[in-house]
């Protein structure tokens, strides 16, 4: 059942594959009206990737929305890639996609990681940003990652324990750096195994 608090379902008016350095290539989209105010919409994850849902966030005859998928996730490639893959290379790879769509300044929207990268965008890049709309923030702080691997458990013990559950007894006293290790091993079976049990937990 569609959402009523969004926008109509709308497809892109224009989509693209910029290359970037390292061989990585960025997929872009284009909703909304080509002559309106430029808005930024930055997923979450990092890794998630945009989806259609994203583009019913703006009312799409006043927004010239860009959506991108940011390196190693969505329909960018190499898919999953951690190569060159940092915040300040994201950063550049907005500022790129900027001056390809001839964008003076624009609106950024994120959430979750997204928030994170809007900010760190806009220190980096001040005189390219009209205003910031942030949700679910999660900056990426010390504390944050503590109470999302360990604090939760507090809350959502069922789901905590599920993943943690993921892990054999022995890696549970550090689940950053087992499910790190899991996610960066090269068998599939074993970091699409661990993929899966974070997605999950982090969608619960």
């Amino acid at each position: 059942m569609p959402r009523g608090d969004l926008f109509p379902d709308i497809g892109p008016f224009e989509t693209g594959y910029l290359p970037l350095s390292d061989e990585h290539v960025m997929y872009w989209e284009q909703v909304g009206n080509p002559n309106g105010h430029a808005a930024l919409f930055l997923h979450g994850g990092p890794g998630a990737g945009a989806g259609s849902v994203h583009r019913r966030f703006f009312d799409p005859s006043f927004w010239r929305v860009v959506i991108f998928d940011q390196r190693g996730a969505g329909r960018s490639r190499p898919l999953g890639s951690l190569t060159n893959n940092t915040t300040p290379h994201l950063v550049d790879d907005i500022e790129a996609l900027r001056r390809h769509l001839g964008i003076e300044q624009w609106l950024l929207f994120g959430g979750s990681w997204g928030s994170t990268l809007a900010l760190a965008y806009a220190q980096a890049h001040p005189t390219r940003v009209i205003g910031c709309v942030l949700r679910g923030v999660f900056l990426g702080r010390t504390a944050e990652v503590e109470w999302f691997m360990h604090g939760l458990a507090r809350i959502f013990p069922d789901a905590h324990a599920a993943f943690a559950g993921h892990l054999p007894p022995e890696e549970r006293a550090d689940l950053l750096g087992a499910y790190f290790r899991r996610l960066n091993h090269p068998d599939p079976a074993i970091h699409m195994a661990a993929a899966r049990a974070w997605s999950i937990y982090e969608g619960s």
